[in-house]
């Protein structure tokens, strides 16, 4: 222990010797995690067979799996990161710092408590597991790297170095090829001349993104990023709209979030729709010539889909559909709905339902539903804008028959849910997107913000903030990357996408709520970026999923 007025700052924080020490660790966290997987099968299990409702019933044990299965999956991924790293010569202090503090932290947390919410701390007796359990993850290497790995002198250090480092767009390297980060390049500098100047006040007055900026994007490709070539796409990977999603929600999550409706889209139609339909609108999407729109959530369902009661009747070469949307993303000025619906009534739960490219008319602000049979009203929110959220009412409103996707009725939630996982991963580029804007407006503020004499960013708790932030953000980072990858090489991979999302959104959570707390009253104030970003953080805990039944999916998935 430092004696009194000793500085910290004289000594390296640098652990010695520190990917073989955080190598060393992943084993009994991944122990932990089987032991932790193992009691709660024998607990959880009716007849050898672990139920839902038995899920259900032990929603904190379960919930809590999810998220040390999270954590085990961070910390793996940032070992891999580091590895990489090392090996191409890359794997400098700043990365050598956030990599030794994120093993300090998350192992003290899988230890000591893991935060699924505000109020909500996961300890390994919820789910089942009793002293020896800690005693066998606590190894040598463990304790090293709890007791020492996140130190005041270490965030200190990482954001002493921040500042040195600021002309860089990323704190600490990616991880990724060149190619990567020239798109990555390219759509920071898109977001620092075209959308960080407005975002706020396109927030502040609650206007729609201008179709001009909605043109640049297509002119970047962004509506085709992932489709291929053959149907006028850009015919690139996953990590790639990653990257983009990634950089322009750092600019305005709402920009970020444009390029959502048309990947949805373009995934629903390349992976359950007919060669025809593929031809007809895939071109289309990637050009921005139509722009989609996804109609899935009703009121009084949230995540349950299997208990929609949207009808879509059929009535010769065409159905009619009747019912009522709610939280439909850029509803008014698109041309076309994925719209899910039951097309058989002698069903309930997921079977019966179908899925439809519903035409539709692009609305103006004077008449923003012009099409017949279809009625809109706006949902005002918090933050999200930009695109505007609205409930949507059907009364016999007309799809052609050709327009029901696949050709085949009943397949609907089947093919919604091949598109969960790039959702899911281009959720948690949002995120990432997030905090790394809470992030570059703190730094900004804590630097030029003076009080007793000193910029803030002189004090320890709130450089401390600071470098929390970056360090998770990076965390984020390569769960994101690593459910990219396997999208890209054909991997399942709703586990991971769903880890991504779930971290990625508290992590995007925290660091606008620091950041917020660094600007003191001054981020109360309208007037201030960060009051929007924290509006905008919030959401990401709730749409694709909200925190708890991600946890749940994922908790199943890990039981099943």
């Amino acid at each position: 222990m430092p004696h009194d007025g000793q500085d910290l700052t004289m000594t390296s924080p640098l652990l010695p010797d520190l990917t073989r020490l955080t190598k060393a660790a992943v084993a009994p966290a991944k122990a932990l995690l089987d032991t932790a997987k193992a009691t709660l099968k024998a607990d959880l299990s009716v007849d050898g067979r672990v139920t839902g409702a038995a899920v259900d019933e032990n929603q904190t044990a379960a919930h809590g799996l999810a998220w040390l299965a999270t954590y085990v999956q961070a910390l793996e991924q940032m070992q891999a990161w580091a590895e990489r790293l090392e090996g191409d010569g890359k794997f400098g202090e700043v990365e050598q710092l956030i990599h030794q503090i994120a093993f300090g932290e998350y192992l003290a947390q899988i230890a000591g408590g893991i935060p699924m919410s505000q109020g909500e701390m996961l300890r390994v007796q919820d789910m089942g597991l009793g002293a020896d359990a800690i005693a066998s993850f606590t190894t040598p290497e463990v304790a090293t790297l709890t007791a020492s790995g996140n130190s005041q002198n270490a965030r200190m250090r990482l954001v002493t170095l921040m500042q040195e480092q600021s002309a860089n767009i990323t704190v600490g390297a990616s991880g990724l090829d060149d190619e990567l980060e020239m798109i990555r390049e390219q759509f920071r500098r898109f977001a620092v001349e075209r959308v960080e100047p407005h975002a706020h006040e396109w927030h502040l007055k609650d206007e729609l993104i201008p179709m001009e900026i909605i043109e640049e994007l297509a002119e970047l490709g962004v509506f085709g990023l992932t489709i291929p070539e053959e149907f006028g796409g850009f015919g690139l990977s996953k990590a790639s709209m990653v990257v983009v999603s990634e950089e322009l929600s750092r600019g305005y999550i709402g920009v970020g979030s444009l390029g959502t409706r048309s990947e949805i889209a373009a995934e629903l139609i390349l992976c359950g729709g007919t060669q025809a339909q593929k031809e007809s609108w895939l071109p289309r999407i990637a050009s921005a010539e139509i722009l989609p729109t996804a109609v899935f959530t009703e009121p009084n369902t949230g995540s349950d889909l299997g208990s929609l009661r949207t009808r879509a009747v059929k009535d010769g070469d065409t159905y009619s559909v009747t019912g009522n949307k709610t939280w439909i993303t850029h509803a008014a000025r698109t041309h076309v709905m994925t719209l899910l619906a039951r097309t058989d009534a002698n069903t309930d739960g997921y079977k019966g339902l179908s899925m439809f490219l519903a035409e539709k008319k692009p609305g103006t602000n004077e008449a923003p539903f012009p099409t017949e049979g279809m009625t809109g009203g706006e949902i005002e929110v918090l933050g999200y804008r930009g695109m505007k959220e609205y409930e949507l009412g059907f009364d016999n409103f007309k799809v052609k028959a050709e327009n029901l996707l696949g050709g085949e009725e009943g397949k609907g939630f089947k093919q919604l849910m091949e598109t969960f996982e790039s959702a899911r991963i281009q959720t948690a580029a949002r995120a990432i997107g997030v905090a790394q804007s809470a992030l570059d407006i703190s730094m900004k503020y804590a630097q030029d913000r003076k009080q007793f004499d000193k910029s803030l960013i002189e004090f320890p708790r709130v450089a401390s903030k600071l470098a929390m932030m970056a360090v998770e953000i990076m965390v984020a980072r390569q769960l994101a990357y690593f459910s990219a990858w396997e999208k890209d090489n054909g991997v399942r991979c709703d586990v991971e996408a769903g880890m991504a999302k779930l971290l990625g959104a508290r992590v995007a959570w925290a660091a606008a709520d620091n950041g917020l707390q660094i600007h003191g009253g001054n981020g109360f104030a309208l007037e201030y970026t960060i009051s929007r970003v924290l509006c905008d953080a919030r959401i990401l805990n709730i749409f694709e999923g909200a925190a708890e039944i991600q946890a749940q999916v994922i908790a199943r998935r890990l039981l099943a």
